[in-house]
């Protein structure tokens, strides 16, 4: 099959006349900052994930930043997350200035493994769990509720890949099934619905809730974005050292059109996802994803794997021959422990966290978006099935 005459990309946002017109309108009745659309959003997103409360910022890791804020993390409290996930989620955790401990993830799902939770919490107090639901998949999040309680630890999920993702049936996020104290989500440009930039903080309790928001701006008293309303007053009270992670009302209502689609916009990844497994299975070479009974994943990735004992070469080869064939892939992710970083500030080996290491160093992402069309799908899997046939030892 011949390459393409156009580049595929990785990932593109699913726009349509109604997020246009909803940003226009915005834009005309000159409240572009937080605002009405800000709290419809909340409340709207609240009522979609099933939780109580939700409050809008200006992104997951300003969510995660301010999750733990709230949750009185002091200098030396431990926190337990996984090494396989974007830097963001380990860097609040050292904003926080907190103790960062990793326990390795599970081969079948790139999750948080339950058994290292327990081991790297052996002997210690644990302030918080903080599990990633990778990909789009749920972590085993009965199992890390239990061990929360045993430990007395909250549960802050790192949900950024998860909008619409089920587990045993409920939403993550959804507080009458296996949420935590906090979930936290994502609206990048290249999530399962976008604000351009954003994030969402659900969470059962409103005192957590209302800190955050207050956290969020600036450290101001509640609903100190009234005070340019005829409802408001021109006085406030700062009550906390806060911060700037507050949503824009321009951003709120791409978010309100998108929400609307969710459930559509999942449906479409979904049936992406299925024709990739119909295409790849049983390619010497290369494993697709597992999936599993009582967990539904949101597909925000289609991660396969290359293995290099049964090919003549390794996955970054196997990149390239796809970028040769314009398609664009992206590596998710380089774990914590591989970053010059890390490994400089706490001595880091690649053997410290090996399944992480292994996963690594095998797994590439393909391109999965709403916006794809069937014969891209096909394109793409012809292309992994040439490359593996081509390459096999």
């Amino acid at each position: 099959m011949k390459a393409r005459s156009s580049f595929l990309p990785f990932a593109l946002p699913f726009i349509t006349k109604d997020e246009i017109n909803s940003v226009v309108e915005t834009l005309k009745s000159g409240w572009l900052t937080t605002g009405p659309k800000t709290k419809l959003f909340e409340k709207k997103f609240a009522g979609y994930v099933g939780s109580k409360q939700a409050v809008a910022l200006n992104s997951a890791t300003g969510g995660l930043f301010l999750s733990l804020a709230a949750a009185d993390i002091k200098k030396g409290d431990n926190i337990i997350t996984s090494p396989y996930t974007f830097c963001a989620t380990y860097n609040v955790i050292l904003e926080n200035n907190a103790n960062l401990i990793f326990a390795d993830i599970k081969e079948e799902d790139y999750n948080i493994d339950p058994v290292e939770i327990e081991k790297k919490s052996k002997n210690r107090k644990i302030k918080v769990l903080l599990p990633v639901h990778f990909g789009g998949l749920p972590c085993d999040m009965e199992e890390i509720l239990f061990l929360a309680k045993k430990k007395k630890a909250l549960v802050i999920e790192d949900a950024a890949h998860a909008l619409s993702a089920r587990y045993k049936g409920k939403q993550i996020g959804d507080i009458s099934g296996c949420a935590g104290d906090a979930t936290v989500f994502s609206f990048y440009a290249t999530k399962n619905i976008t604000t351009g930039e954003g994030g969402m903080v659900t969470t059962r309790s409103k005192k957590l809730r209302d800190l955050i928001a207050i956290l969020s701006l600036h450290g101001i008293s509640k609903d100190a974005w009234k005070r340019y309303t005829a409802a408001g007053n021109w006085h406030y009270d700062v009550i906390h050292a806060g911060y700037k992670y507050n949503m824009m009302d321009l951003q709120a209502a791409l978010g309100l059109e998108q929400l609307k689609k969710a459930e559509y916009l999942l449906k479409l990844r979904e049936n992406i996802a299925a024709a990739y497994s119909r295409e790849l299975k049983n390619i010497d070479g290369i494993s697709i994803p597992f999936t599993f009974k009582d967990k539904k994943s949101a597909w925000h990735l289609y991660v396969i794997r290359v293995d290099d004992k049964i090919l003549k070469i390794n996955r970054d080869v196997f990149i390239e021959k796809l970028r040769e064939a314009n398609i664009g892939t992206s590596v998710h992710f380089i774990p914590a422990h591989l970053h010059p970083y890390y490994k400089k500030r706490f001595g880091f080996k690649p053997s410290d966290f090996p399944v992480a290491t292994k996963l690594y160093n095998q797994s590439l992402s393909l391109p999965i978006y709403p916006k794809m069309q069937l014969r891209d799908v096909r394109y793409v899997s012809d292309k992994v099935k040439e490359i593996a046939n081509k390459y096999k030892r």
